[in-house]
This record gives structure tokens, sequence and C-alpha cells, in this order.
């Protein structure tokens, strides 16, 4: 079958399916790109002459916002479904690096095809080409391998062949998948060959559910057995996993409470008896309690980042032990835990059977459903809306919200002071609502996120959640949304600056420095009157519907008719700066942002006093 090499590359994937627990889905469901001279004869003519019957397009704007949305459509589909990017070589390829950082500390499969340097080099240089003088095999590709979870750079046509086979076997395997990269140089996607007919036979990549050792399975059942004050870290493997109803069982049968990651919020719905809301830096008051007390943490299926652990301050219970249920063994074995190496959901099934009749004392459980109760009155006074005329706090827009979605809604975030507020405010009321990215938490992710959300839900009212520095970042995929029909709502919330970022530097004795968005003042400092960017005009010019709000009353009313439109949608509105009545909860853990240990200003020595007696808490897990 005589092809060229772009033309096998897509009737291959065309052919590529996953299977789990007999759920069969296609892998690569759609290609996404943006063309140039590397990749507008090659993979540019093969999608032409495939056809969207047998792979569909997707036309971008950015590519970094490609990966991204392509990210979206991945997690959403529980990682059984991802898409493919293709861009040219140079800046197109270079553009990918983010997005491929974000897949890749995330764990969602996505493949990337970018365009390449001539392999034969007929010409040398070409157009967008980087001469290394110490090596003819280097190309700006190559910034890709340290975020990629596997990279190969096609020179051949026939090399295709295994290079395909190892990036579906990474793509479908739960531990290894993140970002694949097959650099594919101009003149060799253009090449024909002869492929093996059976090269484009449909494949059937099964999904496992490893079970865990039974030696491992023994010491963590022991380990449950002899606690008396256990908690439950819930992180994304439980997600990706689909080890929700395991999760139930297991807290219900035990009296566990339990505590999500950002990644595994929503694991269990806010309303579960047993779930008590995020943990870590961003946690609920609940959560950190528990885990200072406790003396078993069960980790699973979560990385352990320092947002989790309160940066080695969160576990104070000196005969706290850990038992890392994780797939991977290099986060299974983290703070000394004793590794149970399997799927979530087996895991999960496989110790409870193994601990059997165990339960926690019920003084225990009425102390945390207590604390439970006490925070969600914070909440409640956080959502409070007092005067409908006022402009809203951030709270105060997350609280309308919790007061109009229902499960068939997604809420996407990633980056900003929102993560911290959605962590410890959202009542997460399915497995999927809670969509924030926090592994890279990468600004400009949620737009395009959304639009690879709403791909993979068709019919379900996606949120995508910004500030102005964020939707500054990058809001042009706004215009694949309109030209798609795809139907997402993206909220603006604009307060001048990055507010986050603003309130870390101030609290570690950097004033707010280069963080407003406002003019210049005579003493060189960014304190005068507010930029005049209409952020809602911008909107507006790329295609979106638009709904300016002033008031509390107004954005009520905006978001009722967002999430009833069936055209992408923005509301805008200005949020007015927390206070101490309406604004969320303080951070219930440190997060360790090292401030200056000599400095001339008097906000960075109280700054470092803190600091210092913050760190003197850190402890190693041994």
């Amino acid at each position: 079958m005589r092809l060229t090499v772009a033309q096998a590359l897509v009737r291959f994937l065309a052919h590529q399916y996953t299977e789990r627990d007999g759920h069969r889905h296609r892998l690569i469901a759609a290609t996404w790109g943006i063309f140039g001279h590397g990749n507008v004869a090659g993979i540019g003519q093969a999608l032409l002459e495939t056809g969207p019957r047998q792979m569909p397009f997707l036309q971008g704007r950015n590519e970094q916002a490609m990966v991204h949305a392509a990210v979206g459509y991945a997690r959403q589909s529980g990682r059984l479904s991802a898409h493919a990017v293709t861009t040219s070589i140079g800046p197109g390829a270079t553009n990918l690096v983010t997005g491929a950082a974000l897949a890749t500390i995330n764990r969602i499969p996505v493949l990337l095809l970018p365009g390449d340097a001539f392999a034969t080099r007929p010409a040398d240089p070409v157009l967008q080409q980087l001469e290394v003088p110490y090596a003819g095999d280097v190309s700006v590709n190559d910034a890709l391998r340290p975020v990629s979870r596997y990279f190969d750079r096609i020179t051949r046509p026939e090399a295709l062949i295994p290079a395909l086979l190892q990036a579906m076997r990474v793509l479908t395997d739960p531990v290894q998948t993140g970002a694949v990269t097959l650099a594919l140089p101009q003149d060799v996607q253009a090449e024909a060959y002869a492929w093996p007919p059976e090269f484009f036979a449909e494949r059937v990549w099964g999904v496992r559910r490893p079970r865990p050792d039974e030696v491992e399975l023994a010491q963590a059942a022991e380990a449950l057995r002899g606690s008396a004050r256990p908690l439950v870290v819930a992180g994304g493997g439980i997600r990706h996993s689909g080890a929700q109803a395991a999760l139930a069982e297991f807290a219900e049968a035990t009296g566990i409470p339990v505590a999500s990651t950002q990644a595994g919020k929503g694991a269990l719905p806010f309303d579960h008896p047993a779930d008590v809301g995020g943990i870590g830096h961003t946690g609920t008051a609940t959560a950190d309690e528990l885990a200072r007390g406790a003396d078993l943490v069960i980790a699973a299926g979560t990385r352990l980042t320092d947002f989790t652990t309160a940066s080695a301050t969160l576990f104070q219970n000196p005969a706290v032990r850990f038992v890392g249920l994780n797939l991977d063994p290099y986060d299974a074995h983290k703070l000394a835990a004793r590794p149970l190496v399997c799927d979530a959901r087996a895991g999960l099934e496989a110790l409870l059977a193994a601990a059997a009749g165990y339960r926690v004392d019920p003084a225990y459980v009425t102390a945390y459903t207590e604390r439970k109760r006490s925070w969600e009155r914070l909440v409640d006074r956080a959502y409070a809306v007092p005067d409908e005329d006022a402009a809203p706090t951030q709270a105060q827009v997350l609280g309308l919200l919790d007061g109009l979605v229902d499960v068939e809604d997604v809420l996407i975030n990633a980056a900003g002071s929102l993560p911290g507020d959605l962590h410890k405010l959202w009542r997460a009321r399915s497995v999927d609502q809670y969509h924030v990215e926090y592994g890279y938490s990468c600004m400009g992710y949620e737009i395009p996120a959304a639009i690879g959300t709403a791909l993979a839900a068709p019919g379900r009212p996606v949120w995508a959640l910004v500030g102005d520095g964020t939707y500054l970042m990058n809001p042009t995929e706004i215009v694949t949304a309109v030209q798609e029909g795809i139907p997402i709502k993206v909220v603006i919330l604009d307060n001048h600056g990055y507010a986050s970022i603003g309130g870390l530097s101030g609290a570690v004795g950097g004033e707010g420095f280069g963080t407003a968005y406002r003019f210049r003042t005579d003493d060189g400092s960014f304190t005068g009157a507010p930029l005049p960017v209409d952020l809602a005009a911008n909107a507006a010019s790329l295609g979106m519907a638009v709904i300016r709000t002033r008031t509390i009353g107004d954005l009520r009313k905006a978001l009722v008719e967002a999430r009833e439109a069936d055209r992408p949608t923005c509301v805008y509105a200005q949020t007015r700066t927390p206070d101490t009545v309406s604004g969320p909860p303080p951070a219930q853990a440190w997060w360790d942002v090292p401030v200056a240990e000599t400095a001339t200003r008097t906000s960075a020595h109280e700054a470092r006093e803190e600091y210092d007696r913050q760190a003197a808490q850190r402890r190693r897990h041994l």
C-alpha cells in the first residue's frame, strides 16, 4: 500500500482504540492543527485526503492553546481518548513546549506532531531552522524531549512503524502517559513508502488495572488496623481510575474521612458524610486539622505536591505513617510510605477486603462531622450577598454559580487566586464537575480546555473561570469556539492585575511590586489609575456574545442567561477586594516561598521572621 508518511500516519491513527472494563473508545478522536511550510504539504494534505469521517480536524489559533484543548478533552474522556496536535517547524513547534509540560505533569495523554527541518538536507538551513554548530541532528523540537514521555524523530519512512507503536503504548499506559512527540521532517512527511496492510488493521490497546501485591496489601491492611485516626488523601488517580464508587464504599465501611487534592476534588460529592474538603495550603480547616493529627495517611492516587503537604509542615503527628496507594512506584514510595502499587480502584477494593471489619471510633466521626459543619458555615458566610446592588467579591461570584449549577456543569480553572478559593469553597456535585489544572497551574489554560472538555461532553454546560491576567494570556481560542459553535461560558473576573501573586508578594515582603495593571506614577511604581483595557470588548471582537455586569444583581441574571445560551458567551464582572466579612477564609496551612534573608525594607524583615517561624515546623518523614 503505497502512501506518504503523513498519509500512513493519519490512516494508522484512525484505526487505534482503547479498551478498559469492556468499554471501547477511539484513541485519537481528532487532530488539531495550524499549518505552515513544515506540515501543510505533509500532514495537511493527508488530513484533506483522509477526510473528516476518518480523522476530524480542528483549526486552532495558538499552538499552546491547541495542546490545552487536547488536554481538556482527554481529561474529560478519562484518559481513554485523546487528540493529536500538528504544527509547522520553528515557532509553531516551540509553542508546544508549555502545553506538553502541562500534559506530562498532569499525566494526560496528547500526541504532538511538530514539523521538523529536512532530513535529507537539500538546503541547509531552511526557513526557521535552528543551526547548532556542534551537532547536525539537533532542531528546536529537541526542546520537547524533557517535557515528553516519549520522543522520536522520524528520519526514514519505515521508522514510523515502531515509533507509532511505541507512541500508542505510552499514550495508553496509565503510569507513563503524558505528552508523546513524533518530530516529522517536512521532506519525510511527503515521502512515499510501500506499507504492509496489517499496519493499518484495527488495533485495540488495553488500559490495565494492576492489582496489588499480596505482601504490600497485607502490610497496608496491618497499618490500617493499627491506626486510630486515619485519613485518606484522594488525588487525581481516583478520577483517572474511575475509583469514585470504590472510594465511597471504602469510606462508608470504615468511617475514614476523605480529603482531596486539587486534582482529586470531587472524588466524593461535597455532601458525602466522609468528605472533608480540600487539603493543604488551599485546603479547609477541617481537612488540615485532621491531617495534623492523623496517625495514618492513605495517599491514594496523589503526587503529594508541596501544596498538598503544606511544604512538609502538615502531617505533624510524631507517630504518623503513610500508605502510598499509587500506580506509579515513584509516587507510592514518597514520604517513606508503605507502597501499595496498583490501580486506585483495585487497591481500594482489595484494602477494604483485607481489613474487613475495621472501623474508626464513632467519636472520631462525630468530631470531623462537626468540624465540617463549622467549615460549611464559613462557606455560607463567604457566599452571602447582603447587597444586590454592590459589586461582587470573587467568593460571591462562586456563590452565585453554586446556587445555579447542577451535576451536569463543569467548572474549569488553572491559575491565580481562583484555585485557592475553589479548593476551599466549591461544593462539587459530580465526579467531573471540578476541573482545576494545578499540576502546572498554567495561565491561559481555561478557555481552550473548556473547548476540549465541551467536545468530550457535548450538551453539558462548561464554564471557564478566568481573571483578567489569565484572560490576557490566551484568549485566542475564543475564535475556535465561535467557528465550531461550541457554547462555552467564559466568566471574566477583572480586578486590574495579578491578584493572587500580588497577595503572595505582600506576604513575602515584595509589597505587591509589579503585579497591578495600573499606570506608572512619578515614583516609578505601578500605582496609578487602572489601565483603560476593555476585556469585554475584546471578547466581543473575537465573536462571543458578551454580557456586562456591574452589580451582584446584574451578575445573577447574566449567569442564568449564559448557562442557557447556545453560543459561546462571556460574562464580564469587575470584582471588589474581599474583606473580612465576605472574603474566603485565609490559608489554613503554610506554603514555602523563600523570603530574602537580608533586606533593607521593613516588610521583608517582618516576612522573613514569619518564614523562619513556619519553616521550623518542616519535617522529614523517614
